[in-house]
């Protein structure tokens, strides 16, 4: 029998937009104490009135900062007793081309997406030990199974937090601490705002021509935590039902990234032809060519 989320403790981090918002949203409605982190208090703000939360369920929170993240869980131990649930959502997805060097993008998704994560885990673990419960849900993407031209370091992001959930499922089972991944396609979020590369942002718009809303997220962050204490929900991977890829290049353009591609593609399998066809004479000539009489 599924015991809901009424009353659970739940500590959402990226909380003041996108997937983070609509689950705060989703889980409040459904009877969930939420406390909410973002680095964009003004919206946090508006949030927290449209829900009607106490002024201390929210809290700046930047997740490169270790120190405001454990302040976030300690706000949510200090107001509820116990923390149920932490939902590590804030991320970012600046995805470009390895060759355009965008590294301090690269170390920005590396900080947020990765070391988020960590410092999530970092401020919620003790306390679920201490209490023998509790459940840490990250979320990576799609991303995380499939690597596509242009979402390399992003991909790289999302790949290195399936590794560390999956790591931390094994480790933390004598405390009965339940894990969770949710790796969702194209869901209809502002994270694609963050690419700053113009082909890789066409692509990824024509992608979610097709995005679902961002409430089948939170539907899937509900079934994970509402599932008897028995029944651990490792992992969910989900796309729109109409998706059949997962990024989509622009075609009608002459240098697009779609034509640089194919143009990479083509030259190396004319290249491995051309190789091919060379060994074969050299084989077929060493064949013809007479032993000599020792």
């Amino acid at each position: 029998m599924s015991q809901g989320v009424q009353n659970k403790v739940v500590v959402i981090t990226g909380a003041s937009s996108g997937l983070g918002a609509e689950t705060a949203r989703h889980l409040s409605a459904a009877g969930a104490n939420v406390v909410l982190g973002a680095r964009r208090v003004e919206r946090l703000e508006t949030l927290a009135k449209e829900l009607n939360l106490h002024d201390q369920s929210i809290m700046k929170t930047d997740v490169t900062d270790r120190s405001q993240v454990s302040a976030l869980v300690d706000r949510a131990v200090k107001l509820h007793g116990r923390i149920d649930v932490l939902l590590n959502d804030a991320g970012l997805m600046p995805s470009s081309m390895l060759d355009k060097l965008k590294v301090d993008e690269w170390d920005r998704m590396n900080d947020v997406n990765i070391k988020g994560v960590l410092y999530g885990i970092a401020a919620a673990l003790p306390h679920m030990q201490s209490q023998k419960s509790g459940q840490i849900i990250n979320v990576s993407s799609v991303a995380g199974h499939k690597v596509g031209p242009g979402g390399s370091v992003y991909a790289g992001t999302k790949w290195a937090v399936r590794a560390i959930s999956e790591g931390m499922r094994q480790e933390v089972k004598p405390w009965n601490i339940r894990t969770t991944i949710v790796s969702p396609g194209a869901v209809a979020t502002g994270l694609i705002d963050t690419i700053t590369d113009e082909d890789i942002a066409a692509g990824m718009a024509k992608t979610h021509e097709q995005a679902i809303p961002a409430s089948s997220f939170a539907r899937v962050v509900e079934f994970a935590i509402s599932q008897p204490e028995d029944i651990d929900i490792n992992e969910v991977l989900f796309r729109p039902t109409s998706q059949a890829i997962d990024v989509a290049t622009i075609r009608d353009e002459p240098f697009s990234l779609f034509s640089h591609l194919t143009m990479e593609l083509s030259l190396c399998l004319t290249s491995s032809s051309k190789l091919g066809q060379e060994k074969r004479r050299n084989r077929n000539s060493n064949s013809l060519t007479p032993l000599r009489k020792a």
